[in-house]
C-alpha cells in the first residue's frame, strides 16, 4: 500500500503524528474538562448543595482535567513528563512567592465556600461594601450594589474583616428617630407612633413593632420607633415607616420641631 506521505516527508512522520495525536488529546481533554464542570455542577445541584460550592467545585474539576490533558498531550510528543512535573512544580513554588496575594484569595475563597458565612443572593456588607453577592470565585466575590454597581471584592478582604450579612436570619429590624414638641403627651405620643408603625404594609406583626422614649432634646421629646421586616423589605419598610408617622402625628395634632432662625433688624 502506497504510504500517504511522499518520500520527502518519511523523516517526520512520527514527529507529524506525534503532533497530531496532541491536538487530538487536547481537544478530547478540553471536551472532557466542560462535562466534567457541568455534570459536577448538576450532580451537587440534585444534592441541594450551595451554588457557589457548585461552581467552586466545577471549576476545579474543570483545571484538573485541563491540566491532566496538558501533560498527556506533551507526553504525546515525545517530552518526559516526569522531568515536566518537577518543572511545573519548582516552577509552582516561585510564581507562589510572587503570587503572595492571589494565593491568600485562593485560600480565602476555599474558606468562604467550606463555611458559607455568605452565599450567593445574601444582602451583605463586607470589605467595606453593601450589596446582594452575585458570585463567590476562586480569588474574588462580586457584589451587586444597590444602584446596581458591580463591585469585585478580594477574597482576603472578605475573611479579613468583618462580615454583616443581613439576609441569614430572615428578618431585619430597622428604626426611625422622631421629635415632638415639648409639652407633648408621652403616652399619646407613643400610643400614635405605635399604631402608625402597625399600619405599614411591610412591618412583620412577630417581632410586632416598638416605640421608646429616648431622652430629651434641646428643643424635643425624642422618641426611637422600631419595626421589623424581612431583609427584602427593609427600605420599603424604612420609607413607608417615615411616611406613616408624619401623617399620623399631623392627624394627631402633635407638633413636629424644627430649628427656626430668628433675626432681629436695628435699625
Amino acid at each position: 500500500m502506497q504510504s500517504l506521505f511522499p518520500d520527502v516527508m518519511q523523516p517526520y512522520v512520527p514527529l507529524i503524528k506525534s503532533v497530531a495525536m496532541a491536538i487530538l488529546i487536547f481537544i478530547v481533554g478540553w471536551i472532557a474538562a466542560k462535562i466534567t464542570r457541568r455534570l459536577l455542577v448538576r450532580v451537587l445541584g440534585h444534592r441541594k448543595v450551595d451554588e457557589a460550592v457548585r461552581r467552586f467545585i466545577g471549576a476545579i474539576g474543570f483545571y484538573s482535567v485541563l491540566a491532566a490533558t496538558v501533560i498527556a498531550a506533551l507526553g504525546a510528543v515525545g517530552i518526559q513528563t516526569t522531568s515536566l512535573v518537577a518543572i511545573f512544580a519548582s516552577a509552582g513554588l516561585a510564581i507562589g512567592l510572587a503570587l503572595q496575594g492571589s494565593l491568600a484569595n485562593f485560600a480565602s475563597g476555599v474558606l468562604i465556600l467550606v463555611m458559607r458565612p455568605i452565599r450567593i443572593d445574601d444582602v451583605v456588607s463586607v470589605g467595606g461594601h453593601d450589596g446582594r453577592v452575585d458570585d463567590v470565585g476562586l480569588f474574588a466575590t462580586t457584589l451587586v450594589t444597590l444602584d446596581n454597581e458591580k463591585i469585585i471584592v478580594p477574597n482576603s478582604k472578605v475573611t479579613g474583616d468583618s462580615i454583616i450579612n443581613y439576609t441569614t436570619l430572615g428578618q431585619r429590624r430597622g428604626g426611625v428617630d422622631v421629635g415632638v414638641a415639648y409639652g407633648s403627651d408621652v403616652v399619646k405620643v407613643m400610643e400614635v407612633l405605635l399604631k402608625a408603625a402597625g399600619g405599614v404594609a411591610q412591618t412583620l406583626d412577630d417581632p410586632a413593632p416598638a416605640v421608646a422614649f429616648t431622652g430629651l432634646g434641646a428643643s424635643s421629646l425624642d422618641f426611637r420607633v422600631f419595626a421589623w421586616s424581612t431583609p427584602a423589605d427593609f427600605l420599603p419598610m424604612l420609607s413607608g415607616l417615615r411616611t406613616a408617622i408624619y401623617d399620623a402625628l399631623n392627624e394627631a395634632g402633635i407638633e413636629i420641631p424644627f430649628n427656626q432662625i430668628v433675626v432681629h433688624n436695628e435699625s
